[in-house]
């Protein structure tokens, strides 16, 4: 097992209200707005802010934040899609001429901010309270500083010179060494991270929210939404942007608004699931678990060889046609109705050998007659094998209240892709790293266009009533482990904690997220407690087996939140894997 990893997490039972995040201080900060009298959103924008506080190397405030809200009051559930779009300067054929081809780490990466939209959208339409109330918590972390935990220090120790180093005499990105490398060298573990420009940017947007406060709290909130991409804020992003070669323009961030949608929905044997949309990757897990619907998956045995092989075929197929046909619906014809089919999950489960693994990712389904259209001529071509890293950032947050709302989300973006912004104490969201240059890619690079989001939400419900909500960081393994916590939850009837504890797998058998979209044919990962004989029997059926340590932070940072409906009381869960924590009452 890791060193300084717990595998002790108590489940946590209430009958009111609770939170699970990523970070036990963020965790802590919901739980203050909750006993302050705020509902689940407002607890859950509290806690999503400090979690770009204390989490910097895997999220920000200028980053991305996909979320999902469900409104007691109106009996309504809502996508608010937390991710920016390119500027209308870039181009495939930019980066041909500009980037030899490439999407190279760096301010080129940077697409419009997303989260600071997300985190006030929500605010002002489901929350009660004042930016200056939930945002007072990261405040207070960001002025006063807090004491570094072992994950952070040892993820600046591993980055540093990627950070820091040019190649020559000069530092990389010097306004990220100020905070986070003084005299050069990584904050060590104790040490307290002050982050005096974050705490001015949010001095800032409360200063314009309380000058407006003559608007009531939903106009004083936009005021300070609107500061932040059109006013000051916005032009010193702007300013640092091109002073740092990159694309972004004032009328890129003018233009720029996150969208409030209907979720995407399917379900498992009566219990819906809500994800975002096909912009980022969450329809994969109701894809999955339709497949595995036509399973006898509780007969097979937990984490069975013949259950493993199942659940890891059927990820192998939806990532298949997440490849091929997921991307931008403003840009690209994605045939979600056809994919999230139950009659083409019938389809697509056939193709499962139950005897044999696909050696490599398998082609993809046609979905489009399930329907009643055609599929195009036109596609991205077959992926060649290539070697890189397993990305792994991002965080999740989720909030039930004693009124029953929900609140899930999935901020991201890490100090590791673009610098921090000269003042503001933030990095600009380079999820530009998930883009294709293949202009026959659902996810190719253009104009406006938002690239094909990892981080992605989940809620269930049952009902009509919400059941659990739930997600984790993790790139390309966050649906794969959160249909695992589903499945051990629904189908082996564990609680939360024993759910999200128990050992996982996961395959990489299909291009990466994160450019430059590394592919590993056949390679599955399974932690160490997976019984060895388990692991033998999978490598006789052709899966590429590596074993991994325990409570591997690879395999995810699970949190959730179950109601029971019966006794109409709450459990909470969160991972050892990295620092997620539950509270409640």
């Amino acid at each position: 097992m890791a060193q300084g990893i717990s595998t002790y997490r108590p489940l946590i039972t209430g009958n009111t209200h609770m939170v699970s995040a990523g970070h036990y201080l963020a965790t802590a900060a919901g739980y203050r707005i909750l006993e302050q009298g705020g509902n689940a959103t407002d607890a859950g924008v509290a806690t999503g802010i400090v979690i770009n506080v204390v989490l910097p190397q895997f999220t920000s405030f200028g980053g991305v934040a996909p979320i999902i809200i469900h409104d007691a009051a109106t009996q309504s559930t809502v996508s608010i899609s937390g991710l920016g779009r390119w500027p209308k300067a870039a181009s495939i054929d930019y980066f041909n001429q500009h980037a030899n081809g490439e999407l190279p780490a760096g301010i080129l990466r940077t697409v419009t901010p997303a989260a600071a939209d997300a985190w006030l959208t929500a605010l002002k339409l489901y929350g009660t309270m004042s930016f200056e109330q939930v945002v007072t918590p990261a405040l207070e972390l960001a002025e006063r500083g807090f004491p570094i935990p072992i994950t952070l220090s040892q993820s600046l120790a591993s980055t540093g010179d990627r950070l820091l180093n040019d190649g020559g005499d000069s530092l990389r990105w010097p306004t990220t060494q100020e905070v986070f490398f003084p005299g050069g060298r990584p904050l060590e573990k104790g040490a307290l991270l002050v982050q005096r420009d974050l705490a001015r940017t949010f001095r800032r947007l409360i200063e314009v929210e309380r000058d407006n406060s003559s608007r009531g709290r939903e106009g004083a909130i936009q005021a300070a939404r609107d500061y932040f991409y059109t006013g000051e804020i916005g032009e010193e992003m702007v300013r640092f942007c091109q002073e740092q070669g990159g694309l972004l323009t004032m009328e890129d961030l003018a233009d720029f608004n996150v969208g409030v949608e209907t979720p995407a929905a399917g379900s498992y044997k009566g219990i819906d699931v809500y994800t975002c949309g096909p912009w980022c990757q969450g329809p994969v897990s109701i894809e999955t678990l339709h497949i595995l619907e036509g399973f006898d998956l509780k007969g097979m045995g937990h984490n069975s060889a013949d259950y493993l092989h199942t659940v890891l075929e059927a990820l192998k197929l939806v990532f298949a046609d997440r490849h091929f046909y997921y991307g931008d619906p403003d840009f690209v014809d994605v045939p979600l109705d056809g994919l999230l089919s139950k009659d083409y999950a019938k389809a697509r489960g056939a193709a499962i050998d139950p005897r044999q693994a696909s050696p490599g990712m398998p082609d993809p389904g046609d979905p489009w007659p399930f329907q009643g259209g055609v599929r195009p001529s036109k596609g991205a071509a077959r992926p060649e094998p290539v070697a890189g890293r397993l990305e792994a950032d991002t965080s999740y947050a989720c909030v039930v209240d004693r009124w029953g709302n929900a609140f899930s989300a999935t901020p991201s973006d890490s100090l590791g892709n673009t610098p921090l912004a000269k003042g503001l104490g933030f990095t600009i969201s380079a999820r530009g790293a998930q883009m294709w240059l293949d202009p026959d890619h659902p996810c190719a690079l253009a104009p406006g266009k938002r690239p094909r989001l990892t981080p992605n939400p989940a809620l269930a419900m049952k009902d009509g009533k919400v059941f659990m909500p739930f997600g984790t960081p993790g790139g390309d393994v966050q649906c794969q482990s959160m249909v695992q916590l589903f499945l051990n939850v629904v189908e082996f009837g564990m609680d939360v904690q024993q759910a999200i504890e128990a050992p996982r797998a996961s395959t990489w058998s299909f291009p990466n997220s994160f450019w430059p979209h590394d592919y590993h044919p056949g390679m599955v990962g399974v932690e160490g407690r997976i019984d060895p004989q388990t692991v033998a029997e999978l490598q006789r059926r052709g899966h590429q087996v590596q074993v991994w340590d325990d409570f591997v932070p690879r395999q995810g940072c699970l949190c959730a939140i179950q109601v029971d409906q019966q006794r109409g009381s709450l459990s909470a869960g969160s991972d050892p894997r990295r620092d997620g924590y539950a509270i409640g009452r």
